[in-house]
């Protein structure tokens, strides 16, 4: 999605989670801003969330101080989206 024209920085959150505390994760992930998005998947990952923000700095806070410091988050891997500027 773009802001006035300027590419959002996005990223996709792979999210582990305790066992049984999907629900929980996702519920809490509704309160996170900049969590646009999110779903549980089967798989290696318990949790799949697209992430945007303003700026790249304001994306690596929302991963790093409220999606990775959720309780019963176990662990997270962060994919930046490279967008196509053509």
């Amino acid at each position: 999605m773009n802001y006035a024209g300027i590419i959002m920085p996005t990223a996709f959150v792979l999210i582990n989670t305790e066992i049984g505390s999907e629900s929980d994760v996702l519920r809490e992930l509704k309160k996170v801003e900049g969590a646009e998005e999110s779903s549980a998947v089967y798989g290696v990952y318990d949790i799949v969330a697209r992430v945007k923000a303003n700026t790249m700095d304001k994306l690596k806070e929302i991963v790093t101080w409220r999606i990775r410091r959720l309780d019963k988050v176990r662990s997270t891997l962060t994919m930046i989206v490279v967008e196509d500027r053509e």
